[in-house]
Order: structure tokens, then sequence, then C-alpha cells
């Protein structure tokens, strides 16, 4: 899927969510996002930090902006390598870097969100098992006919976000936990006649 040229695979035919074919203008990068990551339950706990930090930027602003500056960002925080982020003890620099989303407030987050996320996973053992312990494992699937019918939180996402920012995560709020918890796979929101659906996979 990868090797596809950018042609091919805005032009394939396959069924995919209105979200990343239809509502937003399709791109190469959201459509290998959606193809092949959103939606698919992950319990690694680099792959968990780097998609949290992305939501939060992600506020305010378009999901297909946060994708083409994903490699960038991956570059600015060390493949985003929890304990090496939680390290930086400056973002002055980072200011500077115009190939990411320069927000003092996001960008100070991200390092404290790091520290946050290495607590979790010393009291919890990983982050995963932190964050899934809210669904007790399981993978809700609200079985989606029409975007349109997605929210954009419930309850969960509310609880969650209540609990993280309890234990100090900032930018946090219920939407954006409820992206996550969409991105992640904890939340099944791919429309049921989506190919990428992972009940059709």
């Amino acid at each position: 899927m990868r090797n596809q040229q950018p042609a091919l695979l805005l032009n394939d035919q396959k069924k995919r969510c209105a979200w990343a074919s239809e509502i937003n203008k399709p791109s190469p990068e959201m459509i290998l996002y959606h193809d092949l990551e959103w939606g698919r339950p992950s319990h690694d706990d680099r792959y968990l930090f780097e998609l949290l930090c992305l939501e939060t930027y992600q506020a305010g602003l378009s999901w297909a902006i946060v994708l083409k500056k994903r490699d960038a960002f991956r570059r600015a925080f060390f493949n985003f390598e929890i304990k090496r982020v939680a390290e930086v003890t400056s973002i002055e620099n980072l200011l500077l870097n115009k190939d990411i989303i320069r927000n003092r407030m996001k960008l100070s987050a991200t390092v404290n969100n790091a520290k946050i996320f290495l607590k979790i996973e010393k009291e919890y053992g990983s982050f995963a098992d932190y964050l899934w312990h809210f669904t007790n494992g399981k993978t809700i699937d609200n079985h989606v006919l029409n975007h349109a019918d997605i929210p954009s939180e419930n309850q969960l996402s509310i609880n969650i976000s209540k609990q993280m920012k309890k234990t100090g995560f900032k930018f946090t709020g219920p939407v954006t936990i409820y992206s996550y918890l969409q991105a992640v796979g904890i939340i099944n929101d791919h429309q049921i006649d989506c190919q990428f659906n992972p009940d059709n996979i």
C-alpha cells in the first residue's frame, strides 16, 4: 500500500469512511492513515504517545494539516521516544522550526505529557494497560452507518478526559480524547461498509 502512487490511491475506487474520502479533500496521507492506522487497536506505548501528541496539535486545525507535518514532528521529537521528549528542557528551538506547528502551549504540553506518560507507565506497567482498562480491554464497535451519526465526544471520552487531566495531562479535552480513542482502536467508528473496517478485514 505504501508504495502505491498518489494518483492510484486517490482513484482506486475502494469504499472508505466518508471523512477520509468525501468530507475532507482526500490526500495520499489521509488515505494511508485511514487505511493502515485509524481504528486499528494498538497496545504500543510509543505509538500511543505519538498519536496522543498529534491529536493535541489538531485542536483548532485540520487533521490533514497535522498529517502533512507528521514526519517533521517525528524529527523534532526524536520519533516520539517518550523518555527523550520528557527530557526536553527548552522549546525555543522548536518555535523556530517552520516545518511543525509552532504553538508554544501545545509544544510545552507535548513535553509535559511525556513526563506524565512515564509516570503512568511506572504505575500501570504500560500506558496501554492504563488506557485500555477503561473498557476492560475491549473495543467499542459503534456500527456506524453514516458519518453524520458519529458524535464529537461521549461519556467515555468525558470520563477519560477527566482522569487524564487529574493526572496532569494537557490539551486532553473530551473531544480530543474521543478522536484519540477512535484513532487507537478503542472505539471503532469505521462505517460498516468501509473496506478497511477491522470487522471487514
